[in-house]
């Protein structure tokens, strides 16, 4: 992806960089929600959770994006099930890759030739990267755009909240105090830059025992909203700890979809509803 994808080839530096800007407002003027999703630390299941949230509001009807920036670690395409590489469509603008239509994401994995070769990009290319997903690709008109970043608060999210300024955040945490200290720096580090959080969920809040019922809090339970709570924050829900979230993720199916009456599909929708009720009012 160079500056050729929005038209700027042979353009000085300055006419380039305020094509890109046009070329960036203009992709965001027809998207009405943007939310970041972003965690302290990783394995908290950050990225399923983005990616099923983007599929509850895409059943619901809503046309939605989703903006892979973990350039490091872009898994969002393989938990969708998309293989294909991106390709030019209208305009000379990338066409992001549909999972269904309402759906469909884009992600650096989708334009690497060896999907497993490691990306070694410093700073100012990543955030090059990031401006492009936005303004060199023809999102078209998105009720919701879901940008998953990477863990922590480096520049990935740094890069996201300077370009997408009316971005809210979704935190997502793990129960345990290890998780929620690394929760309380993403916290900080919206405030410090003035983006509004939208909440913070609380993942892997417990494991129902197949065979006998009984709740299992492999993590604890309850440290999420108590974190939320003490830094007035929305808290937006628990999600339990299941095994099938596993498989239909490396399967690439929408979870919600295929176990629908688990208490895992439950809350994303009620998660997604919250969501979805930005549109409505």
């Amino acid at each position: 992806m160079g500056n050729c994808q929005g038209g700027s080839c042979g353009a000085n530096p300055q006419q380039a960089a305020k094509q890109q800007e046009e070329s960036i407002k203009k992709a965001l003027d027809k998207i009405k929600h943007k939310f970041l999703v972003m965690s302290g630390k990783g394995g908290v299941g950050k990225t399923s959770v983005s990616v099923n949230l983007a599929m509850c509001l895409a059943e619901q009807g809503f046309s939605v994006g989703i903006m892979d920036v973990d350039i490091h670690g872009p898994d969002v395409p393989r938990m969708l099930g998309l293989s294909d590489y991106m390709a030019t469509g209208d305009g000379n603008k990338l066409a992001p890759m549909h999972y269904s239509d309402n759906l469909s994401a884009i992600s650096v994995e989708s334009l690497m030739p060896n999907k497993d070769e490691a990306v070694i990009w410093r700073g100012p290319l990543k955030h090059s990267a990031i401006q492009q997903f936005i303004g060199d690709v023809n999102w078209g008109d998105l009720d919701f755009l879901i940008i998953d970043s990477p863990p922590g608060t480096g520049d990935e999210p740094l890069s996201v909240a300077q370009t997408v300024k009316e971005a809210k955040a979704i935190i997502v945490t793990t129960p345990q105090e290890v998780a929620l200290s690394d929760v309380r720096k993403s916290i900080s580090f919206c405030k410090r830059i003035n983006m509004e959080i939208f909440g913070l969920i609380e993942n892997m809040s417990g494991y129902v025992c197949p065979h006998c019922d009984k709740t299992v809090d492999l993590f604890g339970t309850g440290g999420g909203e108590k974190t939320a709570q003490d830094s007035s924050i929305p808290f937006l829900g628990r999600i339990p700890f299941d095994p099938n979230l596993v498989k239909a993720g490396d399967a690439g199916v929408a979870f919600a979809k295929e176990y629908t009456d688990s208490e895992v599909a439950g809350s994303f929708k009620k998660i997604s509803e919250k969501m979805a009720k930005l549109i409505a009012g």
